[in-house]
């Protein structure tokens, strides 16, 4: 040992050293603690794992486990405030610019009650203007025409175009109170490249429709909108308006 130490120009004692370095007790201490490090940060990695696995499975019963919300808008008993929330909401142009919003001779609020006689049987896929019994509510204002039907609580909503035939009174030579025109129904998202056309007058206190062309919806629009006299909420002068004595449409009142 002694000739070994001394060909390596060291002692004894030195040699002790040089072998102790030769094994790097520190570097293996080092090493160890690395590979516990590692474990433990793998041991963490699984359990994060198999935590997100747990939310996501949890998260995706939860939604398979939700009830869908019932569609009162195609149901009988359908919210009173379909009507009044209708009257927030604006159309969109689909094929025509909005209108600007001016007063037309028609504008103003109508019902009709459609007869039947037999039960109404609600369905989610009925076709969009089928003239379903019961009271059917229009409102024209100022370029914009909504129509609500409250027994299954279905809507629509677009813009309308209203022109009016001008007459001269003999004798004065004014301008009479239009009485008919054209109404055309345009932005309908029930049928949003469609242009219907129709011939309006008034009668008393009705609007009276009749088609020229109207393909919408397999034309069951054109259907629902002239198979009845549409009955104007309008009171016919300020006295009626004031007392409210007036036979008053069905329906005039919720709006």
């Amino acid at each position: 040992m002694g000739l070994f130490f001394r060909r390596l120009g060291r002692g004894p004692s030195t040699g002790n050293n040089f072998l102790a370095r030769a094994f790097c007790p520190d570097r293996m201490e080092h090493k160890v603690e690395t590979a516990k490090g590692k474990k433990l940060w793998l041991a963490l990695s699984i359990l994060s794992a198999y935590f997100l696995l747990f939310m996501a499975l949890g998260s995706l019963a939860a939604k398979e486990n939700k009830k869908p919300e019932p569609d009162t808008t195609s149901q009988q008993g359908s919210s009173p405030n379909i009507w009044y929330e209708l009257q927030k909401r604006s159309p969109y142009p689909y094929t025509l610019p909005l209108p600007e919003p001016r007063r037309s001779p028609i504008d103003r609020t109508y019902t009709k009650f459609e007869p039947t006689d037999t039960p109404i049987v609600h369905c989610r896929r009925c076709p969009d203007y089928a003239p379903e019994g019961g009271l059917w509510k229009l409102r024209l204002d100022k370029g914009v025409f909504r129509i609500y039907h409250k027994v299954t609580g279905w809507k629509s909503i677009g813009t309308f175009i209203a022109t009016k035939d001008e007459k001269i009174d003999s004798g004065s030579g004014q301008l009479l109170d239009p009485v008919s025109g054209q109404l055309i129904l345009t932005n309908d998202p029930v049928c949003p490249e469609v242009i219907g056309v129709y011939r309006w007058r008034k009668e008393e206190a009705k609007l009276i429709l009749t088609e020229i062309d109207d393909p919408c919806s397999i034309r069951l629009r054109a259907m629902n909108m002239t198979h009845l006299p549409w009955q104007s909420c309008q009171p016919p002068n300020t006295e009626a308006a004031i007392t409210e004595h007036w036979p008053k449409p069905q329906g005039c009142h919720e709006d």
